[in-house]
């Protein structure tokens, strides 16, 4: 379903890191999302939990100066169509519940490349604001991976229609487009489920949309990924719930490759599948781990986020950023995870992206905000 909605408008301002109180509130509200995983074929494969390491941390990069609060867990980051400034999307509250939902902080932001705050929107539009792309003319999708909880519709029941759905926003936060049906879970053409990532074909505009972000234990599962033409119109779906060649849990994160091909992050089954813009399987990878986001760079370079791995859900792996080439599936980088006193085994974020002078950005779910990531 295609619908122009009007926007509102709100602002930003930097944050604190989280207090073990955050983690205890992250561990029991995304269980779900922490069961154990993979496939006989990715349980075979050695960890990867090393490598060279060619950049510096700048972990406090992005400051939020508009509405000076503090950051929510974000999940999505992309680079903007110069090249060099830097869209993110956060939770608006520090925990993962209820996330922006009866909030008037703004989802949305734009950083400079010093990671000041540009501009921000979005506000009173989002429940669970999760994957964020820049398409070719600049504009930006943002995608809602949840829909109210019960007990928040008994709280402000006159919000029941958010959540479930896709954004297409102008830079300047005009809405132009949504796909889905606002606080529905359902099927396309309609409705979507939980939408988790969002990305356009460079080549036409088609809009290809990862989903879901529900429950993995759940026998109605969806794992697929929904394809519409520039103009919202339905076209067609791409893969099935289940471990084989095609089939996706959890498609976490997409993007294309330089030959057209989509490669999807199938965090759920522990692995990268690659597939044709027809849903053809081509391959799969399992030695990026259990991977949360991804982005293909010049020459086919591919940079993953492992933000799930342990050794209840994925023994013998660490959570960290792994960059490999796709022509072969090897890892040759290794960027370690965040460590605090609040999480001394170590944390990395979700979302990621690659400037055009080759600078990784992370997006942080538990320490929260952007990370920079600078070529040494």
């Amino acid at each position: 379903m295609r619908t122009v909605e009007p926007f509102a408008a709100g602002a930003r301002r930097r944050r604190a890191w989280p207090a073990v109180s955050a983690l205890a509130l992250l561990a029991a509200t995304v269980v779900f999302a922490q069961q154990r995983g993979g496939t006989p074929q990715t349980d075979a494969v050695a960890p990867v939990n090393d490598g060279p390491n060619p950049y510096t941390v700048s972990r406090d990069w992005a400051q939020l100066t508009i509405e000076q609060r503090p950051w929510g867990g974000s999940n999505g980051v992309d680079i903007d169509r110069d090249g060099k400034t830097v869209w993110a999307t956060d939770r608006c509250s520090p925990g993962t519940t209820p996330g922006c939902f009866g909030s008037t902080g703004n989802p949305v932001h734009h950083f400079d490349e010093t990671g000041r705050e540009i501009k921000s929107f979005g506000a009173g539009m989002f429940v669970w604001p999760h994957g964020i792309h820049v398409d070719r003319d600049g504009n930006i999708w943002v995608t809602d991976a949840a829909v109210p909880r019960a007990e928040d519709l008994a709280r402000l029941p006159n919000e029941a229609r958010k959540g479930s759905r896709v954004v297409k926003f102008s830079p300047d936060g005009r809405v132009l487009m949504t796909i889905g049906t606002p606080g529905v879970h359902g099927d396309p053409p309609n409705a979507l489920t939980d939408p988790t990532d969002v990305m356009t074909d460079p080549a036409n505009g088609d809009v290809y949309i990862a989903e879901s972000h529900t429950d993995v234990t759940s026998p109605a599962l969806i794992g697929r990924i929904s394809v519409f033409d520039r103009n919202g119109k339905f076209l067609r779906i791409i893969g099935k719930t289940g471990t084989g060649p095609g089939e996706f849990r959890t498609p976490h994160a997409i993007d294309f490759d330089s030959q057209g091909r989509l490669v999807v992050a199938d965090r759920h089954n522990h692995r990268i599948q690659i597939l044709t813009k027809a849903g053809v399987p081509v391959r799969e990878f399992a030695a990026f781990g259990r991977v949360s986001g991804l982005v293909v760079g010049p020459g086919d370079i591919l940079y993953t986020t492992d933000s799930e791995s342990t050794e209840r859900v994925h023994p013998g792996w660490r959570k960290g950023i792994r960059i490999g080439a796709l022509a072969d599936g090897r890892v040759t980088a290794f960027i370690p995870p965040h460590v605090t006193d609040a999480f001394p085994d170590g944390v990395m974020g979700e979302g990621i992206a690659i400037d055009a002078a080759g600078n990784v950005f992370s997006a942080e779910t538990q320490v929260r905000g952007v990370v920079k990531y600078v070529r040494k």
